[in-house]
């Protein structure tokens, strides 16, 4: 049967969940079942949600008792869409009050009509030629009300230190000074000179309806990747931008606005559904989260969460998992623990901070990944790599 099945967690003084979950299956879907006459229960019987299992956590919040419920709701309620979909299975629902819609399960032949990403994983290591190891990138910082030279400087020091994909500040928007079509052109040109196998996401922004002919047109001036604040937009721009065959770069997710609604213990979404399972779903290449050590850390486990969705066995194409905030050189140890070697070590201020600049920056977390992806310790490696020893003097390791 083909069907969604959300995974909610919900919260009752009484504990009554039973009575819960199957007033919000069918309030969901046909809005009342045992006082409709036998004809009609046989005609929307394909269309009633069904309560599959109810689990007590046994913790106590300050709303009640936790459980968690599993509701499948049929495919023949919605179109093959996310916006659908979302409304199915929480519109209203998430009016009401305390409630957390923690996962969603797609069957096979619903599943199939996301086509996901167009790269993946594998498709951005043949795009930087990056195997082996962790990936590393890193963000231009500081360029609002500067002029372009000033980012040409910042990208040639951060290609220079080898760093695999530079991207923009997601608040870098349109402007007289870096325009978007000015900033792809001089992200082409730096990236040629250098002969480096990088990539270069400029933030795609604007109006909605003027975005795929914005792409495409980036595109003709030599694009390589796009940024795109996709919680302020919607999942389903993603998929339109992802989904067209003539915008054919690598997108990445940026989390902006997510917290707004995942970051609440007892209500909204969870983390790893918006930014790991579905912006996947949706297209997105590389996925960006907060990482677990920084000033606006996530929950280790919803981080892990997270990249464990962008990356588990499904019908589609891998997203590359982003955990960024806080980085410097001495965490990729712990990066690699936790995120092994199908990540991408995100750092902003751990590459431009770096007493030597975004060229000794980008230098000190190559020979950290190179130390850590051949079982060497980061003071091992920094005896012979002056940056790294620079880096390890300022920001210290671990956690």
């Amino acid at each position: 049967m083909s069907e969604v099945i959300a995974t909610y967690r919900l919260f009752d003084q009484k504990g009554a969940f039973e009575k819960k979950a199957e007033g919000i299956a069918l309030g969901l879907t046909i809005g009342s079942w045992t006082d409709l006459p036998i004809l009609e229960q046989e005609q929307l019987k394909h269309h009633k949600g069904r309560v599959l299992s109810i689990r007590k956590t046994g913790i106590e919040t300050a709303y009640g008792q936790e459980a968690d419920i599993e509701i499948a709701y049929p495919a023949a309620n919605f179109s093959a869409d996310l916006p659908a979909i979302l409304v199915t299975v929480f519109g209203k629902l998430s009016l009401d009050g305390a409630v957390r819609l923690i996962d969603l399960s797609f069957s096979e032949e619903l599943a199939s009509l996301f086509t996901g990403p167009k790269f993946g994983v594998e498709g951005i290591r043949a795009l930087t030629g990056a195997y082996n190891r962790p990936l590393l990138m890193s963000i231009f910082k500081g360029v609002i009300g500067r002029d372009l030279a000033y980012m040409e400087e910042q990208l040639k020091a951060q290609i220079a230190g080898g760093i695999d994909i530079v991207k923009d500040d997601e608040i870098l928007f349109d402007n007289p000074l870096t325009p978007f079509e000015e900033r792809v052109k001089l992200g082409r040109q730096v990236i040629e000179q250098s002969e480096a196998k990088a990539l270069y996401a400029v933030n795609l922004s604007g109006r909605t309806s003027e975005l795929k002919e914005k792409a495409r047109r980036g595109i003709e001036l030599g694009a390589s990747a796009y940024l795109f604040n996709v919680f302020a937009y919607g999942l389903d721009v993603l998929q339109e931008l992802a989904e067209d065959p003539e915008i054919h770069v690598p997108i990445m997710a940026h989390p902006a606005v997510s917290g707004a609604f995942t970051s609440a213990p007892h209500h909204g979404f969870s983390t790893e559904l918006m930014l790991g399972k579905l912006v996947r779903m949706a297209g997105a290449d590389f996925t960006l989260f907060p990482s677990p050590y920084g000033s606006v850390a996530l929950e280790r486990s919803a981080a892990l969460k997270t990249a464990e969705m962008a990356l588990e066995n499904s019908g589609h194409k891998q997203t590359f998992p982003v955990p960024s905030a806080g980085i410097h050189p001495g965490l990729v140890p712990v990066l690699y623990e936790d995120f092994g070697m199908d990540s991408i070590i995100n750092a902003g201020g751990g590459v431009h901070g770096h007493p030597s600049g975004a060229t000794g920056g980008g230098r000190a977390f190559r020979q950290a990944i190179d130390a850590v992806t051949a079982g060497r310790t980061l003071e091992q490696a920094a005896v012979k790599n002056e940056d790294l020893r620079l880096a390890l003097d300022l920001w210290g390791t671990g956690k």
